[in-house]
């Protein structure tokens, strides 16, 4: 139950009839920086101490 390239080739038509040409490549720079945050953020999380909160 792979997807071939005809089907990423129906998506990619697909997402160029709904949001144009011109405005393509800045969603997939925004796609791109949001993935790289979202990392970061995972990435950060992992670094931060746990705190008990049950302590006085």
């Amino acid at each position: 139950m792979g997807i071939g390239w005809q089907e990423i080739l129906i998506v990619l038509v697909l997402v160029m009839l709904l949001f144009g040409s011109a405005r393509l490549p800045s969603l997939m720079r925004n796609l791109g920086r949001s993935a790289v945050e979202f990392k970061k953020g995972m990435r950060d999380d992992d670094d931060e101490p746990v705190v008990d909160s049950n302590k006085p």
